[in-house]
């Protein structure tokens, strides 16, 4: 399954909850979820029978969109959690927290996810000072993250990076704003990702 290219607010009305798939729009009276909040569809303000495959397939999917993974890639990050040491759940989170795109959207270099992956294609992004344009590249800890120089004036990352200074960075990351670069501290832990989502259930729906 390709990566979804339709209009992402619907995702966001499906899932009940804020994807922040839209940059600063979600952070406004503007977003889907504050002016309908019920699924999308003609049939969406029915009654849904809730299920426990639905509920196992609804946060895999939710966790898929809101990292931007096609189906393949998702299933092949479970894989490689299921192979390493310790609890497959957290392993899975911190795969797809280690993605470039999203550290460049955790450092606040872009408003969302998708406009990271633009930003990594078009070859903006440097690691450890040479260019990485592949944006489901897995930093490490230590790796050194920065925008390349011809680029640090570009508006939409200056305001990307205002508005993520004022929501706060993780504290797994190190942040040098005037410099557009950051670092990783550490791997993030569980007590560092979303809380809201629930790795249980996809382990779950995988196990079947």
């Amino acid at each position: 399954m390709s990566r979804y290219t339709g209009a992402v607010c619907k995702i966001c009305r499906r899932e009940g909850q804020k994807l922040f798939l839209k940059g600063e729009r979600c952070y406004t009276d503007k977003c889907a979820i504050e002016q309908r909040a019920y699924p999308p569809g003609q049939h969406g303000q029915g009654r849904v029978r809730v299920t426990e495959y639905r509920l196992h397939l609804r946060e895999k999917q939710k966790v898929r969109y809101t990292y931007g993974v096609s189906e393949s890639q998702f299933r092949r990050y479970y894989d490689m959690a299921k192979r390493t040491r310790g609890v497959t759940g957290e392993q899975l989170l911190q795969l797809l927290e280690r993605r470039l795109d999203n550290i460049v959207y955790r450092m606040g270099f872009s408003s969302s996810r998708n406009a990271a992956r633009q930003l990594i294609n078009h070859g903006h992004i440097l690691v450890n000072g040479r260019k990485v344009d592949i944006p489901s590249y897995l930093v490490k800890a230590g790796d050194v993250v920065e925008v390349k120089e011809k680029s640090k004036k570009m508006e939409s990352i200056g305001a990307s990076l205002e508005n993520r200074e004022q929501r706060g960075f993780a504290e797994w990351l190190e942040v040098d704003k005037e410099a557009r670069r950051g670092r990783i501290k550490a791997l993030p832990e569980r007590k560092d990702m979303p809380t809201s989502i629930q790795e249980t259930l996809i382990i779950e729906f995988y196990s079947k």
